[in-house]
């Protein structure tokens, strides 16, 4: 299988604000788009990665924070434990970062790349992760909540 580096969606790029359709059915497209974009997660050394991120308006994200990658379409938040404030980059800001307020534990409801019904109970990382890739796809973005927002210089275009 040959597999795809796909484009990441930049700062004021519209379709990272937009609220993204759910997924019907998974079609042999979508397992493919979901490969893709882990293998552009990888190439970027993220953890992890939304469907709008590379500019299709879908409810799917990529999640793997090291220890097994998440294929989640139509991804909901159950469930909210706690708050914790950590600091949070994004592929889409590349060299930004800032501090920001998340639940210390989720529940996640989705489906997996096999139509199947799952739920994932996640706290640390792999909480933080599911909840920014979530924002995506509500057209949130984690530089309008994060606090203390720092720019490493050498990561940032010359147009910025």
């Amino acid at each position: 299988m040959i597999l795809a580096i796909l484009e990441i969606k930049k700062m004021g790029d519209p379709v990272l604000k937009q609220i993204c359709t759910p997924v019907d059915r998974v079609t042999k497209k979508i397992k493919i788009l979901l490969d893709d974009m882990a293998e552009t997660m990888y190439k970027h050394e993220g953890v992890g990665i939304a469907a709008p991120q590379v500019g299709i308006p879908i409810r799917a994200i990529v999640v793997d924070v090291g220890k097994k990658r998440f294929d989640i379409i139509n991804p909901v938040i159950t469930e909210r434990v706690g708050t914790i404030v950590d600091s949070e980059g994004c592929l889409s800001f590349p060299g930004v970062y800032g501090e920001v307020e998340r639940a210390e534990k989720v529940r996640v409801e989705y489906m997996n790349r096999y139509g199947k019904k799952k739920f994932i109970e996640a706290e640390g990382l792999l909480a933080r992760c599911l909840q920014h890739e979530v924002d995506h796809l509500d057209g949130h973005l984690f530089i309008e909540v994060a606090k203390n927002i720092t720019a490493d210089k050498k990561n940032r275009s010359d147009n910025e």
